[in-house]
């Protein structure tokens, strides 16, 4: 055990936890805790643990009922998964990839191969086959523990890999309940160097295969101090995060940040979503703190959210910018405001809106304790509006090791880190999100920003959500074109769409203002993201003016006086 690194980890969570409410102190003075030696479940979460009866994980499933597992109870049940995996032969270095819904084996999995040194490779259930493949061709994955009904995807997956199924019995696969049969006492083999790595996520990028990002045991459990901060947690608090295993704000929300906070783990398990069994669920159970994806947000303010009772101190949103309207709308029927973040699977929360702060309509917020950040141009000028970028001298603790590739671990600049997201800054030093950088587009030589035009979208009633790409145009190269989701009770007809377009010109100045639309389905990630990039390309491949469906809408479908006068 290394006491004196976990003493620093401690006295840095408490530093901003008392500073919870005063940005300017918490950004000026804190400090990275310096390492060389640490495993985040050993020094600090075991220790936490000892004798700790309060809740940590708290699970509502719609099928199996209620789990509620103490600190203490899962401290003792990972170091007897821990002692089984080692006797499985999982050893420190190794790669083991942990494909798990919200079960409880999954925090205790991932706790026990902290406990080992072991590399873990979160996976989401949904991977193909040819994903799978490419996880252990590239991220040489040596142990799989996966669900029973996951387990025919390993099938044509040949190899000496480790087999271990949670739930019913399959052939050829060990099975994680005898894992409880082993010893409560673990004993590590050997200390854990704070840059040994720990994590390996593969994320989506500007590449055509996923990229590695790999985290080490001291960029992620130490480096989501960061995020506590954020998120606003305090010991006691019961967390609700809306998030699938496999993606890293799973491992931001669910699992480093809360137990840090010394909060419990909320999880509310859904066949499908339900917005009134969730909202019952969050009032009856009394969850404090409540992130969620903007889509979720969304759907919830369908319902009439002042009808519920709620405990709820802090809400939160990331995964893309929210809409103002959003936003507006949740603190009319709550009194809260939904406090926006940004970060990527490379970092930790970056920017956000912090407790007790002033918040502007759209912005992100500010640079979190402990991390530089610079707006810069292709030139690494900085500019009003520019690539956020991260700046690498004295190096942030939160951020990645590097990508993995076959010439071994890499970060291009060690000067800074560009994110490839683009942001403005105003005279406060609030951020705004912009977008991509390459979903800025010009039309008729005006830079057009696609969540500036979204924000606008959804204020119409009819609304839920909007993505807007440029559309082909033999005039102005190219046009804001909006792929809308409607609303309960409105139909994708003329009426609607002129409706819309009546709304956009009296709200945006013409050289921006959304002259197509299209009412379809939005492609998303599983974590809730929508896929512009898609849209972008379907959009592209059309002729100029060709190739539209009949629920494709444009301004000129409607005469000047249907649509009003200009803006």
């Amino acid at each position: 055990m290394t006491a004196s690194n976990a003493a620093s980890f401690v006295a840095a969570r408490d530093f901003l936890l008392r500073h919870r409410e005063d940005y300017e102190t918490a950004y000026r003075e804190f400090q990275w805790p310096k390492l060389d030696r640490f495993n985040w479940a050993l020094d600090y979460f075991d220790v936490m643990a000892r004798d700790n009866t309060r809740p940590a994980l708290w699970l509502v499933d719609e099928d199996a009922g209620e789990t509620k597992l103490s600190f203490a109870e899962l401290s003792e049940r990972s170091n007897r998964v821990a002692n089984a995996l080692r006797r499985i032969g999982v050893q420190r270095g190794d790669r083991v990839l942990v494909m798990l819904g919200n079960v409880v084996p999954l925090w205790e999995a991932m706790l026990a191969a902290m406990k080992l040194g072991a590399v873990i490779v979160p996976a989401t259930t949904l991977l193909t086959r040819n994903d799978l493949a490419d996880r252990f061709a590239r991220g040489r994955v040596k142990h799989v523990i996966a669900g029973a009904d996951a387990a025919a995807k390993f099938a044509e997956l040949p190899g000496g890999y480790t087999r271990i199924v949670v739930g019913k019995a399959v052939p050829g696969w060990v099975s994680y309940e005898d894992c409880y049969r082993e010893s409560v006492d673990f004993t590590p083999d050997a200390p854990t160097r704070a840059d040994d790595p720990l994590l390996l996520y593969f994320t989506s990028g500007t590449t055509a295969t996923p990229k590695l990002v790999l985290h080490t045991h001291q960029s992620y459990p130490v480096g989501h101090l960061s995020t506590v901060y954020w998120l606003g947690l305090r010991p006691g608090d019961v967390h609700l995060n809306i998030s699938s295993p496999g993606w890293a704000k799973h491992a931001w929300s669910c699992f480093f940040s809360p137990w840090t906070a010394q909060a419990a783990i909320f999880i509310v398990n859904q066949r499908r979503f339900n917005a009134r069994g969730l909202l019952d669920t969050i009032a009856r159970c009394g969850v404090t703190t409540f992130c969620a994806p903007p889509t979720v947000w969304r759907m919830l303010i369908q319902e009439n959210l002042a009808a519920w009772k709620v405990q709820l101190k802090e809400l939160i949103s990331a995964g893309e910018p929210l809409n103002p309207e959003v936003i507006e709308q949740v603190k009319t029927a709550w009194g809260l405001t939904i406090r926006d973040g940004y970060g990527q699977t490379e970092t930790t929360a970056l920017v956000g809106n912090t407790p007790g702060q002033k918040i502007k309509a759209g912005s992100m917020g500010r640079p979190l304790p402990g991390y530089r950040v610079a707006l810069l141009d292709g030139n690494g000028l900085p500019q009003r509006e520019g690539e956020i970028c991260l700046m690498l001298e004295p190096r942030p603790t939160g951020l990645m090791q590097g990508y993995q590739g076959n010439g071994g671990i890499s970060l291009a600049d060690q000067s800074r880190y560009r994110t490839g997201d683009v942001a403005s800054v105003d005279d406060d030093g609030y951020l705004t999100y912009v977008g991509r950088a390459d979903d800025v587009f010009k039309s008729s030589d005006y830079r057009i920003s696609p969540f500036e035009l979204e924000s606008v979208l959804i204020e119409h009633p009819a609304v839920a959500e909007a993505a807007v790409v440029p559309s082909p145009d033999p005039i102005r190269l190219a046009v804001p074109k909006a792929f809308l989701v409607l609303a309960a009770g409105h139909a994708p007809d003329r009426d609607t769409a002129l409706s819309i377009l009546q709304h956009c010109r009296a709200a945006l100045a013409p050289f921006k203002r959304v002259r197509r639309l299209e009412f379809a389905d939005l492609p998303k990630t599983i974590s809730g993201k929508i896929r512009r990039v898609e849209l972008r390309r379907a959009e592209a491949a059309k002729a100029p003016g060709g190739n539209r469906t009949s629920l494709e809408f444009w301004e000129d479908d409607f005469s000047e006086d249907e649509l009003g006068a200009r803006a």
